[in-house]
């Protein structure tokens, strides 16, 4: 972990490699996990939701889906804070929202998913309060367990454990993962506090006017720290005095076996460059991915999905007679470097990767195997579809937050976003078409051409008649100057000896 005032930093390995990365800053104002006093803007009937107010930029999105109604089914999950805890049954029916909610009516709704792209968060009304040993839902009566934790026994001994702590009509609550050898002490401690947490909370509610913030999820590091920190960790290096001090006092009242694995980090070198991570941090960047055999994969967010495409680059394998094993090796490797940079990138929605062909069933079935074996430690949820008839193989992944690209990166001025420009040839015959439009106006005369260097030099060196002949067309006279201060595949059009700027009266965009 590293922290200043201005951000906080959280990387974690696994066999000396970055598997995941996590910041926080001021400005990202994180949302996920905080529970607000809402106002009900507007229902939609005919998609079943409605929008509340919970005083962000955007209305937050409320599906019928999330509301509390009475006797709701709920899958057991690990919960935490965000809504994974409660899973749905696709076959249920929802009564229509219109019979329970009204505009303008104000309810408590926590936020599952960050505000992404034009998207508002996404709202539940089923609050839950995650704790270090268990999630407290005080809306529900479900009492369930961590899908992580393995063993009938096991899962039947804590469930029982549960019930017994659980006064009548108080809620419900799920043993997260980390809770898996936890006493009946501990557990009651915790239980206590969430539900005095819990009434704190219904107290600011009712003393409030919506739209409010009623109570603030924990901030990353404590966050992290609550919800992964365990024995199956060998090591927790931390290189603030002030976090580590926190989380001391903190690993010391829940879990004090665990002290001998937290450290202070004071070495002259920075944490991160330590152990190469920052490296690994620029490498997530990246929009191509080398991989070991020598192949190498396009990874292309887009607005409605992420592509990924798979190359087999200077990589053909021992012998040229058996292309379908060279094949198989670079979609194998592929699998396992996409599966570790999807986690590593926090890429959510929809993924289509795009692996080389292969004629064998078989071989398609190794690929896809081994796609979901790596993704078996990402701790969102994902599902992999088969290999389509178009030899795509489909995937989801759980999205809560914009991924590190989206929330670490912002659009392009020069590009729009598109991540590419005009070559100096396009530039040249756009300014070619202006020009003539600017000489079939009335009174213009003289056009100074300004435009970026390559531009410039794409004319004098590939066409240097062009200026004569324009001008001999249009009747203008003409004239060009570079200008290093200019983008690739910007020019201005100036007019006259004033030079007056009349770049958008003769250019289409």
């Amino acid at each position: 972990m590293s922290a200043t005032p201005e951000e906080s930093w959280v990387a974690l390995l696994e066999e000396e490699q970055l598997v995941e990365i996590m910041f926080d800053r001021p400005d990202q104002g994180r949302l996920v996990g905080d529970i607000y006093l809402g106002r009900v803007e507007a229902v939609l009937p005919g998609i079943q939701a409605a929008f509340v107010d919970i005083g962000t930029d955007k209305a937050g999105f409320l599906h019928v889906s999330d509301l509390n109604l009475d006797d709701e089914e709920l899958d057991d999950e690990d919960g935490n804070g965000n809504g994974g805890g409660r899973g749905r049954r696709k076959s249920k029916k929802y009564p229509p929202i219109q019979d329970h909610l009204k505009k303008g009516q104000e309810l408590l709704v926590q936020v599952t998913k960050e505000p992404i792209s034009t998207k508002g968060p996404r709202l539940t009304a089923q609050v839950s309060l995650p704790g270090r040993f268990l999630v407290y839902m005080p809306y529900s009566s479900h009492v369930g367990v961590s899908r992580k934790i393995d063993g009938r026994d096991q899962r039947a001994k804590l469930r029982k454990m549960a019930k017994a702590i659980l006064p009548g009509d108080s809620g419900g609550m799920i043993v997260r993962t980390v809770g898996e050898e936890v006493t009946p002490e501990r557990l009651e401690k915790e239980f206590k506090r969430l539900h005095a947490m819990w009434k704190k909370v219904q107290r600011r509610a009712n003393s409030q006017k919506a739209p409010t913030l009623v109570h603030g999820e924990a901030k990353l590091i404590s966050g992290v720290i609550r919800d992964l920190f365990s024995d199956k960790f060998d090591a927790l290096r931390i290189d603030s005095k002030v976090i580590y001090n926190e989380i001391v006092q903190y690993v010391k009242s829940v879990d004090p076996d665990l002290m001998d694995r937290v450290h202070f980090y004071d070495e002259p070198v920075p944490l991160f460059d330590k152990y190469g991570i920052e490296e690994d941090i620029q490498q997530a960047f990246s929009r191509k991915v080398g991989l070991k055999s020598g192949g190498y994969v396009i990874i292309e967010p887009t607005e409605a999905l992420v592509s990924i495409d798979v190359n087999t680059g200077r990589f053909t394998g021992k012998g040229k007679k058996d292309p379908e094993e060279t094949i198989l090796r670079t979609n194998l490797d592929a699998a396992r470097e996409i599966a570790k940079h999807v986690r590593l990138r926090d890429v959510g929605g929809i993924i289509v990767v795009d692996f080389i062909d292969m004629n064998s069933q078989e071989n398609r079935d190794r690929v896809v195997h081994e796609l979901r074996s790596h993704l078996g430690r990402d701790r969102a949820r994902t599902k992999v579809f088969e290999v389509s008839s178009l030899g795509l193989v489909e995937m989801t992944r759980q999205r809560v937050r914009p991924s590190l690209f989206h929330s670490l990166t912002e659009m392009c001025t020069s590009c729009g976003g598109s991540g590419r420009l005009y070559t100096p040839a396009t530039v040249i015959r756009r300014i070619e078409r202006s020009v003539k439009r600017a000489g079939s106006a009335e009174g213009e005369k003289k056009i100074l051409v300004r435009v970026h260097p390559e531009v410039a030099l794409q004319v004098r060196e590939v066409e240097p008649d062009l200026l004569k002949k324009l001008s001999k067309r249009t009747k203008l006279e003409l004239d060009l100057m570079d200008d290093p201060l200019m983008r690739q595949d910007e020019f201005r059009l100036l007019s006259g000896p004033a030079q007056t700027d009349v770049t958008d009266k003769y250019v289409v965009n």
